[in-house]
């Protein structure tokens, strides 16, 4: 620490310095003509001789080799980098003298002429140049061989400086997040914005967030969901909306989960979950061919293949193929018996659909590796989805995507009926009353917007954070959230990635 004080003091009085010869060392603008790879584009194929065009290109120093009357430079910018030659004899004593001065870090403007040297490099050769912002904290030496993965999350401006790999990530992500909105738009989606705060959470088991407004002297909550909000829109006649959202969970951090994350949901009038299970198809078959080039993707060594038809199988069906089980035929009593026996754990008054949907957890996740939908859950998962027309009493018409053993997103065949509605949102309520902290509150404005009728639906909910880890081949949730959530720094120890 001690040696970066020294370095940045260092710095501070080479500006100083630069001030005092007339230089200005953070100036306004620059005037940009080209980026880094729109130069190599077009001036590849330049030979020796500089050619007639100039170019302005800006970017961050992160070579600099002062070789006598000459210089060699190399900067970055957010598509790549160019290597800048300077010479004595072309530029002027002083400015050639400023460019030695510039250090690794800094950000320079520079207008030239590109060729190709002796070793086949393309390079500017600089007529001009401006420094636009000198950096008074050197870069890190050795970062790119950083092993300690928080440093790099906390420090998320270095780490994009250093690695252009990781810049590639969010860069595909952007290009995942456009292509599911390019698919559903394309399918007469209207992307819509519902609330942050809300006064009753819902949508979701999840436990909320709490803050409270001064103002209106009322508790509020950051949303688990936003698909009561959707619904409610239904209800008032959109028949296709979506929302980007980001959605927060007061719950456990691990490689697959961050309380702060990334969901798309949209809801289809006049549809069901069969109609929801092959939009998602197409969603991510179009977004891993955006983002990869291909429907067959490379996760962590395993290859994925996210071409549809994806397999679908009951929850029911699952837990016969891996456990062996048929759950259908055990009591309750027996169900617990097998989870203690397995270490499953479950709450002590847990209905049997919970249990069921335990021993799917415990048994079958991980054994889903390739895209698949799991479907018909017991009725005791969620209030908010219709029962299940050709099966068991006591299952509804939900499913879950899967891939590589993760769960994607949820779906429904959206419940509305007003009447059966209050009665599973009330046992919803009474669970939360009896301390299960994840259970649906009552929301009385929603049930009364459902009686005024909602169109059946199919809703969907997709986790794109996960998503986009599985078209990156990123191994952690917080390798593709920019600024992940982390323990404050003063009090920071490293935190290892959990399964």
């Amino acid at each position: 620490m001690q040696e970066d004080h020294r370095l940045i003091q260092d710095r501070i009085r080479k500006v100083e310095a630069l001030r005092a010869d007339g230089v200005e060392p953070y100036p306004y603008r620059y005037d940009v003509t080209h980026r880094c790879a729109e130069v190599r584009e077009q001036f590849g194929g330049v030979g020796s001789d500089p050619a007639e065009e100039a170019v302005a290109i800006a970017g961050r120093i992160m070579l600099h080799r002062p070789m006598g009357k000459t210089l060699f430079i190399t900067i970055q910018d957010e598509t790549d980098r160019m290597q800048l030659y300077f010479r004595r004899d072309h530029l002027g004593d002083d400015p050639f003298a400023l460019a030695k001065k510039l250090a690794i870090g800094d950000l320079v403007g520079a207008r030239g002429r590109p060729f190709t040297t002796k070793t086949g490099e393309l390079t500017v050769y600089v007529d001009e140049f401006a420094l636009l912002c000198a950096a008074i904290r050197p870069l890190p030496e050795k970062y790119h061989g950083l092993q300690e993965k928080e440093l790099r999350y906390r420090q998320r401006y270095v780490d994009l400086i250093m690695n252009p790999e990781v810049r590639n990530t969010f860069v595909k992500r952007a290009a995942i997040i456009a292509s599911i909105r390019a698919t559903l738009e394309s399918h007469g989606f209207l992307e819509v914005e519902t609330p942050t705060l809300q006064p009753i959470y819902g949508g979701a088991n999840a436990r909320p967030f709490e803050t409270h407004h001064n103002t209106l002297d009322m508790n509020l909550y950051l949303r688990v969901s936003n698909e009561l909000y959707l619904k409610r829109l239904l209800i008032g006649g959109f028949e296709r909306v979506y929302e980007f959202v980001k959605d927060f969970r007061n719950e456990g951090m691990d490689r697959t989960h961050n309380p702060e994350f990334t969901q798309v949901e949209f809801y289809m009038a006049h549809g069901d979950y069969n109609d929801g299970m092959r939009l998602v198809e197409e969603l991510v078959e179009n977004a891993a061919i955006a983002a990869c080039g291909s429907t067959k993707v490379t996760y962590q060594d395993i290859v994925l293949d996210f071409s549809a038809p994806w397999e679908r199988l009951t929850m029911l069906d699952a837990i016969k193929r891996h456990a062996d089980l048929d759950v259908m035929a055990m009591s309750p009593d027996e169900l617990r018996a097998y989870c203690d026996a397995h270490e499953i754990e479950y709450a002590k008054d847990a209905p049997k659909g919970l249990l069921i949907n335990f021993i799917f957890e415990h048994t079958c996740e991980d054994k889903l590796v390739q895209p698949t939908f799991i479907t018909d859950f017991p009725i005791e998962t969620t209030p908010l989805c219709k029962p299940l027309r050709d099966g068991p009493d006591g299952f509804v018409e939900r499913f879950e995507p899967y891939a590589y053993g993760w769960e994607l997103g949820n779906a429904y065949s959206e419940l509305n009926d007003p009447v059966l509605q209050r009665t599973l949102l009330e046992e919803q309520a009474e669970r939360g009353r009896g301390g299960d902290e994840e259970a649906h509150p009552m929301d009385e404005d929603f049930v009364r917007a459902i009686e005024y009728g909602m169109p059946p639906a199919a809703g969907v909910g997709l986790g794109v954070d996960r998503l986009v880890m599985l078209l990156t081949d990123s191994y952690s949730v917080r390798d593709v959230i920019l600024f992940p959530m982390l323990r404050p720094e003063a009090h920071s120890a490293p935190q290892p990635e959990e399964e």
